[in-house]
């Protein structure tokens, strides 16, 4: 949902975020727009099996942090929060405790959550900005059973439940099956 369109400089987006009334609310800040970030119990669930296998993953391979929705990135003028989001160690020791992360995620999740033309057209911009500054993107599209598997300069890839999701070398040696995702 596109809660504010007339506001363009990341100085007023980071003004707006911290006002009050917005302390408990996720906003992105995608081209200019100030975006409420849309979210159901359905693609919560999702994100949640994905953070779980990359936590089981990274407790045997110390090599980073895991966020949430609520961990919000800078990726260049942006501010987005994907669902689940990974950030090594080597790119940065320890996150920050207020606003968004300086620096982009490693591994970036998205679960479209709805099928609007307004989300599909954010999530374009924020996949264009991800690959930019060489982030892996997981598009989770659970309603048409696939994930799609970005990564700057390759083809983007489709895995369907009968495939495994693998970490690249942004989380070496991690696979996940796409059915344990999709159910």
């Amino acid at each position: 949902m596109v809660f504010k369109a007339n506001i363009t400089t990341v100085e007023e987006f980071d003004a707006f975020v911290q006002h009050p009334d917005n302390t408990d609310k996720l906003f992105e800040y995608i081209a200019g727009v100030i975006v409420e970030v849309p979210s159901n119990p359905y693609a919560s669930k999702i994100s949640q099996r994905i953070a779980g296998e990359i936590y089981i993953y990274l407790k045997q391979n110390d090599i980073g942090h895991l966020t949430g929705e609520a961990g919000g990135y800078m990726v260049g003028d942006g501010r987005y929060a994907p669902d689940v989001a990974f950030i090594s160690y080597e790119k940065q020791d320890e996150l920050v405790k207020e606003g968004y992360n300086p620096n982009p995620p490693d591994l970036a999740v998205e679960v479209v959550s709805s099928d609007s033309s307004a989300e599909n057209a954010h999530l374009t911009i924020k996949l264009g900005n991800y690959l930019a500054v060489d982030t892996l993107v997981w598009i989770v599209r659970s309603d048409d059973g696939y994930i799609e598997v970005h990564r700057a300069g390759k083809s983007p890839q489709i895995k369907y439940k009968d495939d495994e999701l693998y970490g690249d070398d942004v989380l070496p040696n991690l696979r996940i099956k796409v059915s344990d995702i999709l159910k």
